[in-house]
């Protein structure tokens, strides 16, 4: 009998000890006190920049409404679009224009105006584009009560995505586009390591939400990428007199 009785707390001893040990770690030892210096950091300070009306400090300033010193044609010569009362309009039939310096990552600020539809519906209606690193457009369009393919009106990337929203106001008045660009990486033998990635907000709304590129935006076929590095900022002459002013770009 005394035998059975040892034998038993023996058991019910191993069987205690084995519990404590398949206990969670977070019961075996105390919790790990963290001192809450330890997770932040006060190095790089990030630069101080004075948000404006027309445009933050550290902006370039593309287009002041008084030349063209910063845009050319895709052949080095002079931007041949008109200025007039601050304001660029297309001059069709002359070309896209670029900008003279190459550019990646960014924020683009840029406004247009539609001119009179006159006798011009959908594609032929107020229609020009801008292009981010010369070869992914966002296109620019009259939208009002101008019924085109989805993928093609004013807020699309064009060909690729449609807006998650109409937000174009009325032809004649200013529309307001800010861009957020994030341009695709290319590494060893051109391989394509990142898409490209844009968010686009016309009027407060945003009509593009992080969209993910394909590749380019062409006119005819399928979008591909093609290895670049920066490259400039074009506007397209589509053959209407549409006018931009206030375009200004921050590097990212």
């Amino acid at each position: 009998m005394k035998k059975n009785v040892l034998l038993f707390s023996f058991l019910c001893s191993s069987v205690f000890i084995h519990a404590q040990n398949e206990q969670p770690a977070t019961q075996q030892r105390p919790a790990q006190r963290w001192d809450p210096r330890s997770t932040e950091w006060h190095y790089p300070v990030p630069p101080k920049v004075t948000p404006g009306t027309n445009a933050p400090s550290d902006a370039i300033i593309l287009f002041n409404g008084t030349d063209l010193s910063l845009w050319e044609t895709s052949k080095g010569e002079p931007a041949p679009w008109t200025v007039r009362n601050g304001e660029l309009l297309v001059k069709p039939g002359t070309g896209t224009i670029q900008t003279k310096d190459h550019f990646g990552d960014c924020q683009l600020h840029i406004e247009f105006r539609s001119p009179q539809p006159e006798n011009h519906n959908g594609q032929d209606r107020g229609n020009s584009g801008i292009f981010l690193q010369g070869r992914y457009e966002i296109q620019v369009l009259d939208g009002d009560n101008n019924p085109t393919y989805v993928n093609g009106m004013v807020g699309s990337v064009y060909k690729q995505q449609a807006p998650l929203a109409d937000a174009y106001t009325r032809n004649g008045e200013w529309q307001v586009y800010d861009i957020y660009w994030r341009g695709p990486r290319f590494g060893t033998n051109d391989e394509l390591e990142s898409p490209a990635i844009v968010t686009v907000v016309l009027n407060g709304i945003i009509v593009q939400n992080n969209y993910v590129l394909k590749g380019n935006t062409p006119y005819i076929g399928l979008p591909k990428y093609t290895a670049h590095g920066r490259l400039p900022i074009s506007l397209q002459d589509h053959g209407t007199e549409v006018a931009f002013r206030n375009i200004w770009i921050r590097n990212l």
